[in-house]
């Protein structure tokens, strides 16, 4: 009788020792799995941002390429002839607006985005060309409302709403503002050796606008905003000095020997190294 209670007694251990096993082991499997899961879908997470990110990077890429070419452009050409038939520039401009669509589509609208401030630069120089005054932040974003197209049968432009607008910050148009500084004051170079002593005095004025106005911010505003002031007024300094040649030097030579004298003399101010500003 003894022994037959200690066989099963030993039975009934072996049997609820097996039960918790397999519950433990359930549980155990069910957390991998869980775990599994889990790890899986911050994975796709992961990856989807990455691609996200790539792709943002890859349209700033192609939009600040396109805004420097758009800007070596008028540089090239007559800046009188710009004026009146609006230049080949607004062709990419064009593209860069295009561009600007990714952004959307990778629905990512608080990216830092560096190719907004080229193509602000960009923009603003081809505007001042043409009507001699500073864009607003209102009609650089107003270039930039898309509205859906139909390529062709049961093809659209992107899927979602019909109309997608993109709004410029002000900071990325402040700095796009004084980038467009530097191009200025190279284009006060340029027009004093293609003659046109008219267009220096023109953005002597109009760069000591601009600047005045930043110094109104100071060093309340936005770091990014306060460190483009130093490059903004060297920009000033030396057109600035170039309308101060023209004016005293003028007087001693002839216009149609002015030109030289002046690209001789502006070529010591200009730093072949010096970064675009």
């Amino acid at each position: 009788l003894y022994n037959g209670l200690t066989t099963a007694h030993f039975v009934k251990n072996l049997h609820n020792f097996f039960c918790l096993f397999i519950s433990i082991y359930s549980r155990f499997v069910t957390h991998s799995l869980l775990c599994v899961h889990t790890s899986t879908v911050f994975q796709r997470e992961l990856d989807t941002k990455h691609d996200k990110h790539e792709r943002l990077v890859k349209i700033s890429r192609d939009i600040t390429i396109e805004s420097k070419r758009t800007i070596f452009l008028l540089h090239r050409g007559t800046y009188q002839i710009l004026r009146l038939s609006g230049g080949e520039g607004k062709s990419f401009l064009d593209y860069g607006r295009r561009e600007i669509i990714g952004v959307f589509l990778a629905t990512v609208s608080s990216f830092y985005f560096l190719g907004i401030q080229e193509y602000v630069e960009a923009v603003s120089f081809h505007h001042f060309i043409r009507h001699r005054t500073l864009i607003s932040l209102e009609e650089v974003n107003a270039r930039l409302v898309f509205i859906r197209e139909n390529k062709g049968e049961g093809e659209v432009t992107w899927a979602g709403p019909s109309v997608l607008t993109f709004q410029i910050t002000p900071i990325d148009y402040l700095l796009g503002v004084a980038d467009l500084t530097g191009e200025l004051m190279r284009m006060c170079i340029s027009s004093v050796g293609n003659g046109d002593i008219d267009t220096p005095f023109q953005l002597s004025g109009f760069l000591r606008q601009i600047h005045d106005g930043f110094s109104y911010i100071g060093n309340t505003g936005p770091y990014e905003v306060s460190k483009k002031l130093h490059t903004l007024r060297q920009s000033l300094g030396k057109v600035e000095d170039a309308c101060y040649t023209l004016r005293v030097r003028g007087s001693e030579i002839p216009k149609h020997m002015l030109a030289d004298v002046f690209t001789s003399r502006a070529a010591t101010h200009l730093d072949p190294d010096e970064p675009m500003v």
